[in-house]
Order: structure tokens, then sequence, then C-alpha cells
């Protein structure tokens, strides 16, 4: 369902563009945004992952350095029967994860410090799983796919503003100088919706993805709702200074940010819960259970139990 609704509004996003190529810039002056759109795409596609990871100052762990964590993400790849990412921490207190990378031979995964110390090893693996489905429903390309229509809609926007767009044959514009208007303002605010509407459907077939991977909806949940809690009252000053980044986050790392609305990049994540909480119920958890009870899995070890709620430091 999720997959056919990313094909609808990726239609209905081409669709826009090449309504609007033709109302603002004509058949040449569409190719010729689109073109330019998709080099710059382009380039985001093939290096965005080293440039968003140096933005945030992530620095590469192996089982040496990160053990507790690296263990976590190798248990969960060998589940998803996906290549081994490469595995990075932030340091910020704010707890928050992403991935990154173009394709599942070329990904990354990383997570702060602030969620490596707040969340329990059950916790982690729930958000890595999200994370790590983005990886494997390449989730990067769709996102890339989106910013390259959504960027050409805005270079025909700028287009018409200088140039007042395109003319019939007998010198008039298809809508006249107010459709022109219309064009230039409505336009990007409807690729801009549609391309966080495309982000919106995105988080929640992540959620299921971890879910299944990591074996327990509950967990993840839980995670959430920590999560959540924490990023309204923990800043973090990277993604204030490139809000652009915000969509990559599990939980959007933007102070204010929570409300299912438009102009979310995520959805509500109350009913990211819900959902889980069905999920497990649907899986045969009890009813009274709640994200927090133990449940033994593959993130416990038989000597230790269930990991503390507090730990000692982001590598366990």
């Amino acid at each position: 369902m999720n997959r056919f609704k990313v094909g609808l509004l990726l239609a209905a996003l081409t669709a826009l563009f090449l309504t609007a190529g033709y109302l603002v810039g004509g058949q040449q002056g569409m190719m010729i945004a689109f073109g330019m759109a998709l080099a710059t795409n382009a380039f985001a596609y093939w290096n965005g992952d080293k440039m968003v990871l140096r933005m945030y100052g992530a620095k590469e762990v192996d089982r040496a350095a990160a053990p507790e964590f690296y263990g976590i993400i190798e248990q969960l790849v060998a589940r998803a029967h996906l290549p081994m990412p490469r595995v990075y921490v932030i340091d910020s207190p704010q707890p928050n994860a992403f991935a990154t990378g173009r394709d599942p031979e070329h990904a990354a995964v990383a997570a702060s410090t602030g969620l490596l110390q707040m969340l329990t090893a059950r916790e982690i693996a729930g958000v890595m799983g999200h994370e790590l489905t983005h990886v494997r429903n390449r989730d990067t390309l769709i996102m890339t796919i989106t910013a390259t229509i959504a960027g050409a809609i805005g270079m025909l926007a700028n287009f018409a503003f200088f140039f007042g767009g395109a003319r019939d044959s007998e010198g008039r514009r298809p809508l006249g100088g107010f459709g022109t208007i219309l064009v230039m303002l409505l336009a990007p605010l409807a690729a801009t919706l549609v391309q966080l509407a495309i982000s919106r459907t995105r988080e929640y077939g992540a959620d299921a993805g971890g879910a299944e991977i990591s074996g327990d909806p509950l967990a993840l949940a839980s995670a959430l709702q920590k999560i959540e809690h924490a990023a309204h009252q923990v800043p973090n000053a990277e993604a204030q200074a490139n809000p652009a980044t915000a969509h990559l986050f599990i939980i959007n790392p933007l102070a204010g940010e929570g409300a299912d609305n438009l102009f979310s990049t995520h959805p509500d994540t109350a009913n990211r819960i819900a959902r889980l909480q069905t999920m497990a119920r649907e899986h045969g958890a009890p009813a009274g259970e709640s994200a927090t009870t133990h449940r033994q899995g593959p993130w416990d070890t038989p000597a230790s139990g269930m990991p503390p709620a507090r730990r000692r430091g982001p590598w366990g």
C-alpha cells in the first residue's frame, strides 16, 4: 500500500512538473530547467552521504570502538539479508539516528551519542532496524527523484518570475499574467507538499520494516516516544542550521515540530506508535504489555538479561 501511495505521489509530482513547465517555459524551458535540476541532484545522489555525515561531524566506528552498537547492526543486517553498512556515531546530546547512501552496497547508518546513552539495546535495535529498512527500500533513491522533480519545479517558478512565462504563436501567455503568477507561487508549494507526503509515507513503511527486522514493534514504539520527548527538550544545532536534512532522521530534530500537518517532514509520532502497537497485538503481544516490558530477544544475553534503561556511555 505504501508503494502504491508513493507511486501515485510521484506520478502527481511528475504531472505537476510537466504542466508547470509547459505553462511557464514551454517545452524548451522545461527541458533546460529539468536538466539543471537533474545535474544538481545527481551530484547530491553520488556525494550526498559524505556531505551529510561531514555536516554532522559523524565519526565512523568499528567493532573495537563500539562493540555493542556495532554488534546490534551486525545482527540486524543478518536478519534483513543486507550488506554491512558503514556505522557512524554523532556526538550530539539529542537522541536521533538516520541512514544515508545511494543503495544497500553504499549505505551508512548513524546514531547520536544521546540515543546510545538513553535507549536500551532493544530500543536501539528497533531504531536501527527502521534505518536499515530505509536502506533496503532504497528510500534515498526515491527521495532523490522527488527532490529532482521538486527542484525543477522551483527553477521553473524562478524562470516565470524573471521572464514572464511561455507565450503562444500570437505572443499571448496561455493563462495570462495572473495565471503565470499563480503558477510561480503555487507550483513550488504543491511540489513541496507532495515531497513531504512521500517522506511521511516512507517513515510509516520504515517503522513497519524496523519492527519486522528487530522482531519487537513495542521496543521501537518506546524508542520513538523517548526520542520525540527528548527532541523537544534538547536542541540540535546542526539540524537547525541545515533544516533541509530534517527528513533524514527517525524523528524530526527541529524544535517545535510534531504535529502531523501539511508541512511536517514526519508523521505524528502518536500515530506511528499506535500503528506499532497494533502490529504487536496482531503478532500476539499480550494486551497489557507495554513497550518497556521485557521480552527475550536477540538483543538480550541470557547472562545479563534486559539492558538497563540508562547506559554507561555510547559504546555500551
